[in-house]
């Protein structure tokens, strides 16, 4: 079973000049793991890395900017923290408005991978809710970039962004199958616009979200804006995720 990690976007109001304390109050959670945004990082990844081997944690993967002049930057961070995977966090709406456009995206996903891949790293794709929402013909954006993609392209499936994006996120996964080898765990009422809660405190069913993805996918906690204290929902993600079996 693979322990929960976090996404460290959760906390970048925390985290700034408080990281020891932040990674720290992780660590006595439960979460074994995290991934870092590359702006987090503080400008010097090894030091950081430092901090997670002092409060026994990995990096499991590092969101960053890869389609642009930043790329080597956050490859070779990538490697400074521990962390075999990089994710790009998104590509704009007007990246899949059409089917030229998610062809345009999956070549730009294609070449980034070869790069990734010449450093020893594996590349994935993070979604929101619009490759969902827009539609090639009769499918989901998503699934069509799926296609597109070269076969060792990783997928991080955001099960929240899914849903709001109007996917059947169970058969969603089960049509992505092994590819998806992260996913972002969070909850709340399922718009774009509204704060979101703990996870199993919302609107979504997670148990059976969990159930339709791959055992081995890392289970990703992040809340990207919440309207009480955020290690609290934190805290009370990780209970809830182990009181399931996750």
């Amino acid at each position: 079973m693979i322990v929960p990690a976090v996404q460290l976007y959760s906390v970048r109001a925390e985290i700034g000049a408080q990281s020891a304390k932040t990674l720290t109050s992780l660590a006595a959670m439960g979460y074994r793991a995290v991934e870092p945004t590359f702006d987090l990082l503080g400008g010097d990844p090894r030091a950081f890395r430092d901090l997670l081997e002092a409060n026994e944690l990995t990096a499991c993967s590092l969101h960053g900017p890869l389609l642009n002049d930043h790329a080597p930057a956050v490859l070779e961070a990538a490697t400074a923290i521990g962390a075999d995977t990089v994710i790009i966090p998104m590509i704009a709406p007007d990246g899949f408005s059409d089917l030229a456009a998610v062809k345009e995206s999956a070549r730009q996903i294609n070449a980034a991978a070869a790069r990734a891949a010449e450093a020893g790293l594996r590349l994935g794709y993070h979604n929101h809710h619009w490759e969902l929402e827009s539609r090639i013909g009769d499918r989901h954006a998503l699934d069509v970039l799926a296609e597109l993609l070269d076969p060792d392209v990783l997928l991080e499936v955001d099960l929240y962004w899914a849903a709001v994006g109007g996917a059947d996120v169970p058969a969603l996964l089960t049509r992505l199958g092994d590819r998806v080898s992260h996913l972002h765990v969070k909850d709340g009422p399922a718009t774009v616009e509204a704060a979101m809660t703990a996870v199993g405190s919302g609107t979504l069913p997670i148990p059976s979200f969990l159930a339709a993805a791959p055992e081995t996918a890392w289970r990703i906690v992040e809340l990207d804006r919440c309207d009480g204290d955020m290690l609290e929902a934190l805290a009370a993600s990780r209970t809830y995720l182990a009181g399931i079996g996750e």
